[in-house]
């Protein structure tokens, strides 16, 4: 690995710090010394990638959409290099990485589909009106036009589905805008070939140069001089509260403010209904809340229990304190999820005491002590859930209430007593981007209805979602032309 960053074409300088990584199984060096970006790196980045702009934007779909499926074809041309290499930076599992491979495939396919197929674009044309008493009507027609070079930031919990490759990176370059990525330091290898993939699909299929940039950076100074950058003109981000906002206020601080789409985490609340606690479904909470260690913004870390739930919680605990712990996606992440934890047991009843990293801990409060406490909402990254005790539906819903906003919600419940949750789902609604009936938010679906978004702080703009068909959305602006000669106008406006 040359451990450099990818400026279009070229790599970049080895000017900046020098980092490396290590297995997080056995703890051994790997293979690669990277260098962060230096200023120059990020420069020239960035005015690669407004050259490549206006070329790339004005490209019809079809010819992006190749583009995308020979991305997919170059990321599965790779798996036997980039799989290992991920497991060994992540400590997640062969059979979660194959199929995250495929995920992040299925994504670059889909928006290829959307992009051929054309109507995201939501072309509006009304004619001229020349006859039109008392006045004639101008032609007019509008179209959703592209934003302009992008910045994305990998995440830490998902190295190929939410990193170089991943959703925004494929939702952004279908919609027209070059990107420049800012690779997480957890993982450089992995995404050392992952962008190897793309340049070597851009150039497969003619893009401008310009069109991908990838660089390394050990922290935080790399990302901060991106967003800052004049020539960015949108951010995507999935990660902590922290970093997201951090980011935010960068973009807000500039002298031309840019959108940054951040996704910040989520506490997920459950709400359950007597009828579903029960023995059974504390197995299947358990598998969720341990699904990855945890790792997964879409984690039930809030389960709202309302009524008797002593055979719940009595297997729920017994299954929690039974699990080993694993290692987790690094050593910070580690630190923090214990710290979390404790700070949980200061406010609750420990289930299931924070041991070590990666350990599942379970905590259980009442109501009232869940509502006079803030603290209690703060999401704990990793395998572990609060449940809070509910004496009846009015409980439930002020529970509800409290909450911030949140990615998902859902309701456990037997079909009898489905037929009377309208309330619930009312007030779930207020506070979530999807809502889920008798099913476990891990395993986000991507196709075009999939909403992966939510009211703030779960993300920075409720409006927007992640993942699915209308990710495209967040990377483009609706522009009107009005009284133009079809030779000036967009190719897909002049029919």
């Amino acid at each position: 690995m040359k451990g450099t960053s990818f400026i279009g074409n070229a790599r970049g300088t080895e000017g900046g710090p020098r980092f490396a990584v290590a297995s997080r199984t056995d703890g051994q060096p790997l293979e690669g010394r990277f260098f962060a970006a230096s200023e120059a790196d990020v420069d020239r980045a960035v005015s690669l990638a407004a050259e490549a702009f206006r070329p790339y934007r004005d490209l019809p779909g079809p010819v992006r959409a190749t583009f995308l499926r020979a991305i997919a074809e170059q990321l599965e041309a790779r798996r036997e290099t980039i799989v290992p290499r991920a497991m060994a930076e992540t400590a997640l599992p062969e059979a979660r990485l194959n199929g995250e491979l495929g995920r992040t495939t299925g994504q670059l396919r889909m928006f290829a589909s959307i992009i051929e197929e054309g109507s995201w674009a939501d072309m509006r044309i009304d004619p001229a009106q020349p006859d039109r008493k008392p006045a004639p009507a101008p032609d007019i027609r509008s179209m959703l036009r592209p934003l302009g070079p992008v910045a994305v930031f990998g995440a830490s919990n998902f190295p190929l589905a939410f990193s170089v490759a991943g959703g925004d990176t494929a939702s952004a370059l279908a919609a027209g805008c070059p990107v420049v990525e800012k690779a997480h330091p957890a993982h450089p290898g992995t995404s050392e070939l992952a962008a190897e993939a793309i340049v070597a699909a851009a150039n497969e299929t003619g893009m401008p140069e310009g069109v991908f940039s990838m660089l390394f950076d050990e922290g935080i100074a790399v990302g901060q001089k991106l967003v800052k950058h004049p020539g960015i003109k949108a951010v995507g981000f999935t990660g902590s509260r922290r970093g997201g906002l951090a980011l935010w206020r960068l973009a807000n601080e500039r002298p031309v403010p840019i959108p940054v789409y951040a996704e910040m985490g989520s506490i997920n609340p459950s709400v359950v209904l007597p009828g579903k606690l029960t023995a059974a479904f504390a197995e299947a909470l358990f598998a969720s809340v341990t699904l990855g260690v945890g790792q997964f913004c879409t984690n039930p870390g809030l389960v709202i229990a309302i009524g008797p739930n002593a055979e719940f919680l009595k297997a729920f605990t017994e299954k929690m304190a039974s699990a080993a712990a694993c290692p987790m996606l690094t050593e910070a992440i580690g630190a923090t999820y214990l710290q979390g934890a404790n700070a949980m047991a200061a406010g609750a009843t420990a289930l299931v005491t924070p041991t070590a990293p990666g350990a599942p801990t379970a905590f259980e409060v009442d109501a009232a002590a869940f509502l006079r406490d803030p603290r209690l909402q703060e999401e704990v990254f990793g395998p572990s859930s609060l449940i809070v005790t509910c004496r009846d539906e009015a409980e439930a819903i002020s529970v509800i209430r409290s909450l911030e906003g949140q990615l998902t919600g859902s309701i456990h419940a037997t079909e009898e007593e489905l037929r009377g949750v309208g309330a619930l789902v009312a007030e779930l609604e207020d506070k979530v981007g999807r809502l889920i009936v008798n099913q476990f938010p891990t395993g986000v679906e991507v196709n075009s209805s999939m909403v992966h978004g939510g009211p703030y702080p779960a993300t920075t703009d409720a409006r927007t979602t992640s993942v699915g068909g209308r990710a495209i959305l967040r990377w483009v602006r609706p522009v009107c032309y009005q009284n133009f000669p079809a030779s000036l106008l967009p190719k897909e406006l002049g029919s």
